[in-house]
């Protein structure tokens, strides 16, 4: 054997065990499908925070609840993210008040049931993915440890059969099972840091939607009582203040 022109990256790859190749195959796929993923979630998460935003900014700049279904049902029969919780709870909120007879205790709850099913789907679409990026940052670096171990046990076998042994003919060997090592490390650290990442992004979109799934509630429950006649007379000699700045919109 050449040791000489075969030291090269590709070369120790090439020369490699059968074991050894295909454990590198599957870090290579590993990486490759992690990259798919991350770039997916990044444009998922980014359009999610641009929508949430943009809604916000509707929401809060006062008019009718109506517009803002209608302005809703323009993004599509299936809106994404913070206008699909809008539209879930406003439609129970139509229903309620359809059916007639409803209480006034029961249309809030529901109201809040609805748009807890669509945070629950939201979530689990904009999770989707992660828990294969935490499975990849995890074991990446143990399949390739176990390429390693065995290229190295390989080499020393291969050691033991010859009469003069030395360095030179057992590095080749060692080199070749260290790129296993360095091939789970590339796989398992992006996979890792863009866990971690889209973790503190998801948690950040879960609790921007769930303080508006409660200043939806409040809402709710003011334009509710405002139709009690004793509540609309108390309102009327003490109107509560409203921030200028965050006008809710009129049921």
């Amino acid at each position: 054997m050449n040791i000489t022109t075969n030291m090269s990256l590709w070369g120790l790859v090439l020369q490699a065990s059968p074991l050894v190749k295909a454990v590198l195959v599957i870090l290579l796929l590993a990486s490759i499908a992690s990259w798919v993923v991350i770039f997916a979630k990044r444009r998922l998460m980014k359009k999610t925070v641009k929508e949430m935003e943009w809604f916000e900014d509707r929401f809060w700049s006062g008019g009718n609840v109506k517009d803002i279904y209608e302005e809703t049902l323009r993004l599509g029969d299936n809106p994404r993210g913070m206008p699909a919780l809008f539209k879930a709870g406003y439609e129970e909120l139509r229903r309620q008040r359809n059916q007639g007879g409803a209480e006034a205790q029961d249309i809030v709850p529901s109201v809040q049931r609805a748009m807890r099913v669509v945070l629950s789907r939201e979530l689990e679409r904009l999770e989707s993915g992660l828990a294969f990026l935490a499975t990849v940052g995890s074991i990446s670096p143990y399949v390739g440890l176990f390429g390693t171990v065995w290229g190295i046990m390989s080499a020393f076998i291969g050691l033991g059969n010859v009469e003069q042994a030395s360095l030179a003919m057992v590095a080749p060997g060692i080199a070749e099972a260290l790129i296993a090592t360095a091939m789970g490390l590339f796989a398992a650290i992006p996979a890792v840091v863009a866990y971690n990442y889209f973790s503190s992004r998801l948690d950040f979109i879960e609790n921007r939607f769930q303080t508006f799934m409660e200043e939806m509630a409040g809402i709710v429950e003011r334009g509710v009582a405002s139709a009690n006649p004793v509540t609309r007379e108390r309102r009327a000699r003490k109107p509560e203040p409203v921030e200028p700045a965050r006008t809710a919109p009129e049921l």
